[in-house]
């Protein structure tokens, strides 16, 4: 669970260290300290997938993810640097300037070099003072607010009245919003789940042997005995090829889903492709009298899992995991209607990237009612990167004001309402089944509109335009 006021308090002794500073020199590496520490904290789990999972040595697993942490840590090294360089003397400029600085910082992170966001400082503010700008702003809006809000705290005192008065505004106008129902959405009816969770030990679930054997066995039988307008299967339940499945397999699920009466619809994971045509991680989507399966593909790959960055073959080459680079889905691919429902399925960490998930937004009448993420976190074992994630998805529902069914291996499989509220969950490293209602919604918040139209452009334009002013007033 984040704790959002410590959030504030870390980064507001950051941003009085640097008020502190004697030049930009020591502000880049206190900035890079700070972040170097800060991230690593973050993703240390990284370690596990590279250490237990694919038999990399610890010390050179261990550097690795250090190394990844000391690589990101460059962006806030240099907005730190720059903010010292910039040396605004009014300390509500100043507060805007960190704030811009720090918003480009966290944006570049998430986007450059096929991003990595993973626990930017918006997302502690999930169940937050802030969280009410969410729908608004989304969550690198958040990381923004939380910076200025970090710098002004501190200098409270020596503000002027309005600086106090703004800050106390900021704090308290989403309590005041939620309190007289504020919303952007209305109810689209409602539909039916189950969720699978097999919980197949990682170093397991591709061995013919043993995972293979009882992922086929675990997901086929309850897949047929689900009686809800829905069931859904994670990321790679099916872990073999359709065309690898043993004879008659996937004809079964067909049949179940696609001929028996009053079957319910299906959304599967499951690789697709050969090797002439490439592959895909994807999700298959199957119900009565439709005869075309629906198909969705991963937009967003992970580096190192899914493709291979260039000049990163030789490190790839020193674990044993199974990689490949797989073929990328479009961005805003379409809906699954069920029951009345536009359901959007994505796949693993692509709830990662609001923007992408936000151009389903531009055309209201195909803008999906409920999001859909199969995931298989098992690679990280039991630990906080389950949290993480969940607290993701959350900030997702949030921004876009729809509810979010998530389908894991290990964890975290749970169904959120459009507030962001976890309603049904199953404890995660267990195998299970759970089955709940979820209710879908219709329009648009401020934060769906102005994404699926423009991006993170506004964001960006903002934060350079803002910096360029300090720029030149400084020059002057």
């Amino acid at each position: 669970m984040p704790v959002w006021w410590l959030q504030l308090l870390a980064l507001g002794i950051l941003a009085w260290t640097l008020d502190q500073a004697t030049g930009w020199r020591q502000a880049t590496l206190l900035g890079w300290v700070f972040a170097v520490s800060w991230l690593t904290g973050t993703f240390w789990w990284l370690f596990i997938s590279m250490h237990t999972y694919a038999g990399l040595a610890a010390v050179l697993a261990a550097l690795a993810v250090m190394g990844l942490a000391a690589v990101l840590a460059l962006y806030y090294a240099a907005i730190c640097g720059a903010f010292v360089a910039l040396a605004p003397v009014n300390r509500a400029w100043k507060a805007i300037i960190f704030a811009a600085l720090w918003l480009l910082a966290e944006m570049a992170r998430g986007i450059w070099l096929t991003g990595f966001g993973w626990g930017a400082s918006g997302y502690a503010h999930v169940d937050g003072l802030l969280a009410g700008y969410a729908p608004w702003i989304g969550a690198y809006g958040l990381c923004a607010l939380s910076a200025w809000l970090a710098m002004t705290i501190p200098q409270a005192f020596a503000c002027g009245p309005w600086q106090r008065v703004a800050a106390l505004l900021v704090l308290t106008l989403p309590s005041v919003a939620q309190m007289d129902g504020v919303g952007f959405s209305s109810g689209a009816g409602r539909l039916s789940v189950t969720l699978l969770q097999g919980n197949i030990p990682q170093d397991e679930k591709f061995q013919p042997g043993t995972g293979v054997v009882e992922s086929l066995r675990w997901y086929g039988a309850q897949l047929q005995r689900a009686q809800t307008q829905l069931v859904v299967a994670p990321e790679t339940a099916i872990p073999l090829l359709p065309q690898q499945l043993p004879p008659g397999y996937w004809a079964g699920l067909e049949d179940a889903f696609k001929v028996r009466a009053g079957a319910p619809a299906a959304l599967i994971g499951i690789p697709l492709g050969s090797f002439q045509e490439g592959y895909t991680n994807s999700v298959i989507g199957m119900q009565p009298g439709q005869q075309a399966d629906y198909r969705y593909d991963k937009h967003h790959l992970v580096p190192f899992g899914e493709f291979i960055p260039p000049l990163f073959k030789w490190f790839t080459e020193m674990m044993n995991i199974p990689l490949g680079d797989f073929n990328r889905g479009s961005v805003g691919q379409p809906s699954f209607e069920v029951a009345g429902q536009r359901l959007a399925p994505h796949v693993c960490y692509e709830d990662l990237f609001g923007e992408e998930l936000g151009a389903r937004f531009i055309d209201p009448a195909k803008a999906p009612t409920i999001f859909v993420n199969v995931s298989n976190i098992g690679w990280f074992g039991n630990t906080v990167a389950i949290d993480q994630h969940l607290q993701i998805s959350r900030m997702r529902a949030l921004e876009f004001e729809r509810p979010f069914v998530r389908a894991t291996n290990t964890g975290a499989t749970v169904i959120i309402d459009h507030h962001g509220v976890v309603t049904h969950s199953l404890p995660r490293h267990t195998k299970g089944v759970l089955k709940g209602e979820v209710e879908g919604r219709t329009g648009a918040t401020p934060f769906a509109w102005w994404v699926s139209r423009l991006g993170l452009w506004p964001f960006w334009l903002m934060g350079f335009g803002l910096v360029t002013v300090a720029a030149v007033r400084r020059r002057r």
